[in-house]
């Protein structure tokens, strides 16, 4: 190698930067973990003291048995819907005594408890009757709860088009219609099964009280510092009904946070009563610890608001503790990164599980703030800019010498 190419080769190597290495004297804090069933699997649940010391992403958690780490496995108590879905048959469909009946052959589906029927109508209320059979034009085996289907377009109130029930598994099942719904105008059905788990919220933070400006209403809301939202859920009086507004959330700076609809329909028509509410609005990616909603009333009163809730996903640490009744918890080391265990690899949370209880953060008394561990060029920035220069010289002399001597050979020549 010539010397250029090795001071080049060096400077490369002092540029490198080195991984930080977890050790508990580099921990700003620690809690002791408190076990009641050490033979079982356990989770902590995180807190607002762990999300102020810790990385963002609370990757510089450790679980400590004296100076063993023991693994573990971050998880989200966030809810989920999964479902297996099929096109459903529509059969014998047709106008009886003036309701829209059909059949439906639920194909190859073991179990379902929804269909979702395609109608190409607006601006109705109908009633859904069920019953379920094994065998087509054969006495019913049960009869299912029926469904209120809307549509309120015109209201600009939503609209559903789904006939829930309890899981089921016949084979057929005969659907009747109230007046409203011609059979021209059911164009498909589609059966499913939906598995739905809840998700675990934590109140956080708290909001002020709404204010009017024109036709907005705002609310501002204080999050505790680095603890994420994830939802602002609104408490409207119940006796404010049939509304849809849209409403905006930004934090400090203005920047879009999220923004979502907030509606509730009460609705009586030809007797039918449809009943539908969303008060809870979505917040992605949020950085800041202050936020603004703004609910746009349009021309319509504003709506009665009686309180306003910031809520966080829980999130929780599971581990194994091998039989140990105290264990040791350290964070607040914010140039570490996320472990990588097979414990988290191969994670599945336990039902059984236990909760392990935090005893109160204090300061790690063995703490020491890390050596400036940054890489060489970082810490020597001009030396590292001048040895560059000096190596881009060297190369230029070289490459004039080389052009020379080239041009001396052919003068003799």
């Amino acid at each position: 190698m010539s010397r250029t190419g090795f001071v080049l080769a060096a400077i490369i190597s002092l540029a490198k930067s080195v991984t930080p290495v977890p050790a508990i004297s580099h921990f700003t804090n620690v809690r002791e973990v408190h076990i009641s069933k050490p033979g079982v699997q356990n989770y902590f649940v995180i807190d607002e003291d762990i999300w102020g010391h810790s990385r963002p992403d609370l990757s510089d958690l450790r679980i400590y048995d004296w100076q063993t780490q023991v693994q573990y496995a971050l998880s989200q108590q966030r809810g989920g819907i999964s479902s297996h879905q099929e096109l459903a048959k529509i059969l014998n469909l047709g106008n009886v005594a003036g309701h829209t009946e059909f059949d439906l052959d639920m194909g190859q589906i073991a179990a379902y408890d929804r269909v979702r029927l395609t109608l190409d109508a607006k601006d109705f209320v109908v009633t859904a009757s069920v019953a379920g059979s094994n065998m087509l034009d054969g006495k019913p085996a049960a009869i299912l709860p029926p469904s209120t289907l809307y549509d309120f377009t015109r209201e600009a109130l939503g609209s559903n088009s789904t006939v829930k029930f309890p899981q089921s598994s016949f084979h057929y099942l005969h659907i009747k219609l109230s007046a409203g719904i011609s059979p021209q105008q059911v164009k498909g059905a589609v059966a499913f099964e939906v598995t739905e788990t809840k998700t675990t919220w934590i109140n956080v933070g708290s909001c002020g009280t709404p204010s009017q400006n024109g036709r907005l209403t705002a609310v501002t809301c204080e999050a505790p510092l680095r603890v994420p939202v994830d939802r602002v859920r609104f408490q409207v009086a119940p006796t404010q009904v049939n509304f849809r507004r849209t409403a905006r959330v930004s934090d400090s700076s203005e920047r879009y946070e999220g923004s979502g609809e907030l509606t509730r329909v009460r609705l009586n028509r030809a007797g039918t009563m449809v009943v539908s509410e969303e008060m809870d609005l979505p917040v992605e990616g949020q950085t800041s610890d202050q936020f603004t909603i703004n609910i746009d009333n349009g021309d319509n009163p504003p709506l009665a608001i009686s309180s306003v809730q910031l809520l966080s996903i829980e999130r929780r640490v599971y581990f194994d503790p091998q039989g140990k009744s105290s264990l040791k918890l350290f964070y607040g080391d914010h140039k570490l990164e996320a472990p990588v265990y097979d414990y988290d690899r191969f994670f599945h949370a336990d039902p059984g599980a236990a909760k392990a209880e935090l005893g109160p953060g204090t300061h790690n008394d063995a703490y020491q703030a890390r050596p400036d561990d940054r890489p060489w060029s970082e810490r020597h920035n001009a030396l590292l800019w001048l040895a560059m220069i000096l190596a881009v010289a060297a190369l230029a002399v070289l490459a004039v010498r080389g052009l020379r001597a080239e041009g001396r050979l052919e003068g003799h020549s």
